[in-house]
C-alpha cells in the first residue's frame, strides 16, 4: 500500500513538473507582462505597445519559423538573414529604381530566394559539405551582392500597396502578425499531421537510420533549405511592406534573434523537439522583455545582452532536456527488458511445474 501511495504522488510531481516544464515560457511571459505593467505602468500595459511588440518583431518571427525547418532535419541555414536582406533589396530597388511593379519585385524577391535554397542544397547535399560552412559562406557572399545593388537607403510611394497590406490594424494589431500567425499554424499541421514532416523530424533524429528505413534523406534535405531560404525571401518581402525602405545590412542583425527564439522554443510546448508554436511565442516573450527594459531606462545595447543569453542558455537547457529523455528512454528499455526476463522465468517454472 505504501509503495502504491508513493507512485501516486510520483505520478502527480511528475505531472506538476512536467506541466512547468511544457509551458515554461508562457507561465514565464504572463509573470514578465505582470512585472513591467505594475513598474511601468501605462507605459508598458496599453495599446501602443501590443502594437509595437507584435508588429515590429513578425518579421523576425517569420525568420526563425524559416530557419526552423531545416534545423528539425539537423541542418544549419545561416545565410538566412542574408537572403531576407537580399530580397528587402530587391523589392524596394526594383520598385523605386527601376519602376518595376511593386509585386512583380516581391516576386523576384521570392524566387531569388528559391534559387539561394537551390544553391545550398547543392554544396550542402550533393557535394556533402558542412551547412554550417557553406551558409556562412552564401550569406557573406549574398551581403557582397546586396551592398552591390545599393549601398544607399532607398525608400518611396512605390511601395503603398505593399504596406497597405503589411502595416495595416485590426485590434490595433498589424496585418502581418496574422501571417506570421497562419504560417506557424500551416507549419504546425505539417509537422504534427503530415508524413513529410514526420520524415523531417525523423532525419533529424538521425540520417542514417532515416535513410535505412527508406527515407530519401537528401531529397527532404535539399527541399528544407529552399523552404528556409523562400521563407527568408518573405520575411524580406514583408519587411519592405513594414519599413517601406531598404538598406543594406538592415536585416542581417535578425540572424540572432531568429535563432535564439528557435532554440528556446526547444524547452516549452514539446520539450527537446524544434516546434513551430514553441519558435513563434519564443520571438514575442524575447521581444516583451527587451521593450520592458527598454521602457524602464536601459541603453539599446540591452537588446544584444538578451538575445546573447537568451541563445546560450536555450541550448544548454535544451541540451539538458535531450539527455533527460534518452536516460528516460534507456530506463524504460530497461524495465520493459526485465519484465520480459520476469515472464521468461515465469513460464519456465510453470513449464517445469507441469512436467
Amino acid at each position: 500500500m505504501a509503495d502504491n501511495r508513493s507512485a501516486k504522488v510520483n505520478m502527480r510531481g511528475g505531472g506538476v513538473s512536467g506541466f512547468i516544464q511544457k509551458y515554461s515560457v508562457i507561465i514565464a511571459w504572463v509573470i514578465v507582462i505582470a512585472v513591467f505593467a505594475v513598474t511601468s505602468g501605462d507605459l508598458f500595459f496599453n495599446w501602443n505597445t501590443l502594437s509595437l511588440i507584435t508588429g515590429t518583431r513578425s518579421v523576425v518571427a517569420i525568420l526563425a519559423l524559416a530557419v526552423m525547418i531545416p534545423l528539425t532535419a539537423g541542418d544549419y541555414d545561416m545565410s538566412a538573414a542574408y537572403t531576407m536582406t537580399l530580397a528587402n533589396m530587391i523589392t524596394v530597388y526594383l520598385s523605386i529604381e527601376k519602376g518595376v511593379n511593386v509585386w512583380l519585385s516581391a516576386l523576384i524577391a521570392i524566387i531569388a530566394g528559391v534559387a539561394i535554397g537551390f544553391v545550398n542544397g547543392i554544396f550542402v547535399v550533393k557535394i556533402g559539405i558542412d551547412p554550417f560552412i557553406v551558409t556562412m559562406g552564401v550569406g557573406t557572399f549574398l551581403a557582397g551582392i546586396t551592398l552591390w545593388i545599393s549601398n544607399k537607403t532607398l525608400s518611396g510611394t512605390e511601395l503603398a500597396p505593399l504596406q497597405n497590406i503589411c502595416i495595416g490594424k485590426i485590434f490595433n494589431i498589424q496585418y502581418i502578425f496574422f501571417y506570421c500567425l497562419i504560417l506557424m499554424l500551416v507549419l504546425w499541421y505539417m509537422f504534427e499531421r503530415t508524413s513529410i514532416g514526420k520524415k523531417i523530424l525523423f532525419i533529424g533524429h538521425g540520417k542514417e537510420v532515416a535513410r535505412l528505413s527508406g527515407v530519401k534523406v537528401n531529397k527532404v534535405r535539399w527541399g528544407c533549405l529552399i523552404a528556409s531560404s523562400t521563407l527568408s525571401a518573405l520575411a524580406g518581402v514583408m519587411y519592405s511592406g513594414v519599413t517601406g525602405s531598404a538598406k543594406s545590412g538592415s536585416c542581417n542583425d535578425f540572424l540572432m534573434p531568429a535563432f535564439a527564439a528557435v532554440f528556446l522554443g526547444t524547452t516549452f510546448i514539446k520539450p527537446g523537439r524544434f516546434n513551430p508554436l514553441g519558435a513563434f511565442i519564443s520571438v514575442y516573450f524575447l521581444e516583451t522583455g527587451i521593450r520592458g527594459l527598454s521602457l524602464l531606462g536601459f541603453s539599446t545595447y540591452i537588446q544584444n545582452i538578451f538575445y546573447g543569453a537568451a541563445l546560450v542558455l536555450a541550448v544548454a537547457i535544451s541540451a539538458l532536456i535531450k539527455k533527460k529523455n534518452i536516460k528516460a528512454d534507456k530506463a524504460k528499455k530497461m524495465e520493459a527488458l526485465e519484465a520480459e526476463n520476469d515472464r521468461d522465468k515465469k513460464e519456465q517454472k510453470s513449464v517445469k511445474s507441469s512436467t
